[in-house]
């Protein structure tokens, strides 16, 4: 569905990627681990427009996106929810939701999106008038991936959907998307520090440092691989 090849990005004189290639195929749940600053942001920005490669393509059903502008990225199917929420926080729970929606002109299909966020995520229909910055951190999370699914997403990547959300959410958060990936045959691109719950709901995974691929594979493979275990699953305790 999704397909990365030599991906080169650069700030300035800092070479942020380095020639990375990876593949997403339909239906499937791929994670993107690494330390910070491995350059797992710059990749999602970059297969959105938000950001221009210095070289390498990124194709998504089989169309050369790599020049496209981020709107018509989106257009064409690809969502994107970004490290941090970035909810507006001073529009309603409502408002945030019809701003996912802003290409939709279908009425009917609205109210449908609406209704499947709302059954994915009840607690966004009793906050629907509160405004998204009065919102805890695991309720905005819900938001931001409620408006991305407004926009009727075939392909959906999630940056940190962990980060900043209190232990006993975190796993409801992984199971809406196992959820989301099921119910709708969205293929999904995780990024996610927290790797091995992200490994354990992902199909395939790559492991990113410093902008290179260091490692890819099965997420089974790569759960048990010892170097990977040392690296990012030594200290992690599933929470309960």
């Amino acid at each position: 569905m999704l397909e990365v090849s030599e991906l080169f990005v650069s700030y300035g004189a800092i070479t942020a990627l380095r020639g990375i290639s990876l593949k997403v195929d339909h239906g499937s749940i791929v994670t993107l681990i690494g330390g910070n600053g491995a350059g797992k942001t710059t990749t999602l920005r970059t297969i959105s427009g938000l950001i221009r490669p210095r070289s390498g393509t990124v194709t998504f059903l089989g169309e050369n996106i790599t020049q496209l502008p981020a709107h018509k990225i989106v257009a064409r199917g690809i969502g994107h929810v970004p490290e941090g929420r970035m909810v507006f926080s001073n529009l309603t729970v409502d408002e945030n939701l019809a701003m996912g929606s802003y290409l939709c002109t279908s009425k009917a299909s609205i109210a449908r999106n609406r209704e499947y966020v709302f059954g994915i995520f009840p607690r966004l229909k009793e906050r629907l008038r509160q405004s998204a910055g009065t919102l805890s951190g695991g309720e905005q999370q819900m938001l931001a991936i409620g408006r991305a699914l407004m926009g009727e997403p075939r392909f959906l990547m999630l940056d940190e959907p962990s980060l900043g959300i209190a232990p006993r959410l975190i796993n409801t958060i992984f199971e809406k998307i196992v959820e989301i990936n099921r119910d709708r045959r969205i293929s999904i691109l995780l990024v996610e520090q927290n790797a091995n719950l992200a490994l354990e709901i992902s199909s395939h995974a790559y492991v990113l440092e410093t902008g290179s691929l260091s490692m890819a594979g099965a997420s089974a493979d790569l759960r048990a691989n010892p170097q990977l275990k040392a690296a990012y699953l030594g200290g992690y305790t599933q929470p309960k």
